[in-house]
């Protein structure tokens, strides 16, 4: 008998030994990402981004598709505000397009290869190969990596949790953190097909914006429409000291000013709906994504447009991290 109980202890220790050594390490996987990105051809991935930086946390659908070398397309809808914008990089360059709005922007950028893009898997894998720090464990079915971010505004989001599937090295989940650790940006792949392949006009502008209309088309009647003032909510040493109510040609103006060391004006009123063909403007600065929209940055202000409203936020005193804190803030249903 207690030969019997010698001879399954060894089997075991054997078993578990033979385990360790067929884990892979970090590096190993590291390895393995790069090999992979390498193969890539093209992709198209779906997923369901959550963000809580207002009182209620806002759900997102995002279907991506990427064709090297530089093509993409990334679709972002909120099915509760029918609100739908998508980022498309083509040949002729990066444009952020409004389907209910008929409007498109276009970008001088080199979007995504300037900043974090927690639904672009690339741009993950790049954040796991160049943080020499960054954290790793394993579980059964999934690798982890703990990295720094790229964002523009890092300091507010300094840290991701990467999720990936250890059969393909697929995204599985991503947290992006604040510096307490809580997670304000959840993106949950549902779906990531590697060898998906794609029409000659698949990243066309006008053919995308037409495709983009089917779903969510154009409201004519938008600007009529009576909105609701949004306050930010972020605290960056300023407070409401100011706030006109300025009548205009479609309608109204909200200027809300803020005073103290870091004093800045945010500007709303609704869209203007472009009535027919579909207009494409060049966009003032780069393109900076406030998560729940994508907006233009310069040095003292950002603009972007969300749920039929157009907002700019300008400052001399915020930095641009401060700035992209207190545009993130103004979304959802604020209260002074």
């Amino acid at each position: 008998m207690k030969r019997k109980i010698w001879v399954l202890i060894v089997a075991i220790s054997a078993i578990l030994a033979l385990s360790a050594c067929g884990a892979k390490t970090q590096e190993d996987v590291t390895k393995d990402l790069t090999e992979k990105l390498g193969d890539i051809k093209g992709y198209k991935a779906q997923a369901k981004m959550t963000l809580k930086m207002g009182n209620e946390p806002q759900t997102y659908q995002i279907d991506v598709w990427h064709n090297q070398p530089d093509y993409y397309r990334v679709n972002l809808k909120n099915a509760q505000r029918d609100q739908s914008q998508m980022i498309l990089r083509n040949k002729e360059g990066v444009y952020v397009l409004t389907p209910a709005l008929n409007k498109s922007f276009k970008f001088q950028s080199e979007w995504p290869e300037n900043s974090s893009q927690a639904y672009l898997y690339e741009s993950l894998v790049k954040d796991i190969l160049e943080d020499k720090n960054a954290k790793f464990s394993a579980t059964k079915d999934y690798y982890v990596f703990e990295t720094k971010t790229r964002y523009q505004n890092s300091k507010m989001l300094p840290t991701q949790e990467i999720k990936l599937s250890k059969r393909s090295l697929a995204p599985v989940s991503v947290k992006v953190m604040d510096t307490d650790h809580n997670a304000l940006v959840t993106v949950e792949f549902s779906k990531v097909d590697f060898n998906a392949s794609f029409d000659k006009d698949a990243f066309d502008t006008n053919k995308n914006m037409t495709g983009a209309q089917l779903e969510v088309p154009v409201d004519a009647s938008a600007s009529a429409k009576e909105f609701k003032v949004q306050y930010p909510t972020a605290d960056v040493g300023a407070s409401l000291i100011d706030e006109k109510d300025i009548a205009t040609d479609s309608g109204k103006r909200i200027v809300l000013t803020y005073g103290g060391d870091k004093s800045f004006t945010l500007v709303q009123e609704k869209a203007e709906v472009m009535p027919t063909a579909m207009v494409s403007t060049q966009a003032p600065g780069k393109i900076v994504d406030l998560g729940f929209t994508v907006g233009a940055m310069t040095d003292t202000s950002i603009s972007w447009t969300y749920d039929g409203v157009d907002y700019m936020l300008a400052s001399k005193d915020l930095s641009s991290d401060e700035m992209v804190m207190v545009a993130r803030s103004v979304q959802g249903d604020m209260v002074k």
